[in-house]
């Protein structure tokens, strides 16, 4: 097997495991059967923007070129503090973009990752967003009209536990469980008050439970930068989130969006 072309985030598939296919050039290549095998995967030097395709010396914001950082919307800071999300202000970079994906409906949810983390995501999201955090469980509990809304009510959660995931952690094995249901019940009597002022729904679904296709973990997780080791050569121990697992470390696929690569098995 031999590949190459313009590297973007893994497509997952829900299923028992998850399935993981690397997109080069927009085509899915299966990495289920690459699992256990040696790998080569060779970095060009070459960066070209996932928006406008145009080469790059370097990659912002997962993969974009400077000048499309600077004018897309789905590239301003408002995406990484929804709370900030200023559509209703008349000054959304890119309105037509805001409607399609921050006026929709979002979810606040409980994860378990490296640990107990809250999250949103936009309900068609669901469940894609926990697998591509590498969620070993998540649960839905709230739903709103938009994603400035679900921010702000993130940050009350976020006085209560993390909304981070420790990706060292959640590479090295499986967290401990959680009683999602129980922390939704205990999270949401905590904020009754808080959460009053805001219009939501709280949801009754069940919890999604993931698991996902890895061999065994690293006992020491370091990470590959394809700026500095362009070639890795190892066997394919697993994939969970974004990330590969090789014998000799991991490498984040979605941090190097963009990067032209080569990738051929044994």
């Amino acid at each position: 097997m031999k590949a190459s072309g313009i590297l973007s985030k893994m497509h997952t598939l829900s299923g028992n495991p998850v399935s993981y296919g690397l997109l080069l050039n927009n085509e899915s290549v299966d990495l289920g059967p690459l699992i256990g095998r040696g790998l080569t995967l060779t970095y060009s030097g070459k960066i070209f923007c996932i928006n406008c395709g145009k080469k790059t010396k370097k990659s912002y914001s997962q993969g974009f070129c400077f000048p499309c950082t600077i004018k897309l919307a789905e590239c301003d800071l408002c995406i990484l503090r929804p709370e900030t999300c200023h559509y209703d202000k008349g000054t959304c970079r890119e309105p037509a973009w805001g409607e399609e994906n921050c006026l929709k409906p979002h979810v606040i949810y409980l994860a378990n990752s490296s640990g107990l983390k809250v999250g949103i995501t936009r309900r068609t999201q669901i469940p894609t967003r926990w697998m591509d955090q590498g969620a070993s469980s998540a649960l839905p509990i709230l739903e709103v009209k938009n994603r400035l809304l679900s921010g702000q009510i993130e940050v009350l959660f976020k006085k209560l536990i993390s909304d981070k995931t420790d990706w060292r952690k959640m590479l090295k094995g499986e967290p401990e469980a959680i009683n999602l249901e129980e922390e939704k019940t205990r999270l949401l009597k905590e904020l009754e008050g808080p959460l009053s002022q805001y219009e939501h729904t709280i949801l009754n679904e069940p919890v999604w439970n993931f698991q996902y296709p890895v061999d065994r973990y690293p006992e020491k997780v370091s990470s590959f930068n394809l700026e500095k080791v362009p070639e890795i050569k190892s066997r394919l121990i697993g994939i969970k989130g974004q990330y590969l697992i090789f014998e000799s470390g991991v490498l984040n696929v979605r941090s190097h969006s963009g990067y032209e690569i080569t990738i051929e098995g044994e």
